[in-house]
């Protein structure tokens, strides 16, 4: 896979994570970050679970490869860039956009 379509996907999936996980950041909010961003946000057991069927989808569709394939590219993002799982939201209450 080349470089600019890894970070297409890359850039897709962290945008795709936050909608799921009801954050109001893009890939562009935290693109030039050195800090580790993702401490900062959480989505819920249930939001995550959604996201990544979502992204085994997405990466099956885009790699042009199968479940396993798709499923371990998933794994990479997620230990990079995931999100923490809390059921207990510590942001701004965003129940009612869902």
């Amino acid at each position: 896979m080349n470089h600019k379509h890894s970070q297409d996907i890359v850039r897709h999936l962290i945008n795709k994570m936050f909608e799921y996980a009801h954050v109001p950041q893009t890939y562009d909010d935290i693109k030039d970050r050195k800090d580790e961003w993702y401490q900062e946000f959480t989505m819920t057991q249930e939001e995550s679970n959604a996201f990544k069927d979502y992204a085994i989808r997405y990466l099956k569709r885009e790699l042009k490869t199968g479940y396993y394939k798709a499923d371990t590219e998933y794994q990479w993002f997620d230990l990079m860039w995931g999100l923490k799982i809390s059921d207990k939201k510590t942001t701004n209450n965003f129940e009612d956009l869902a």
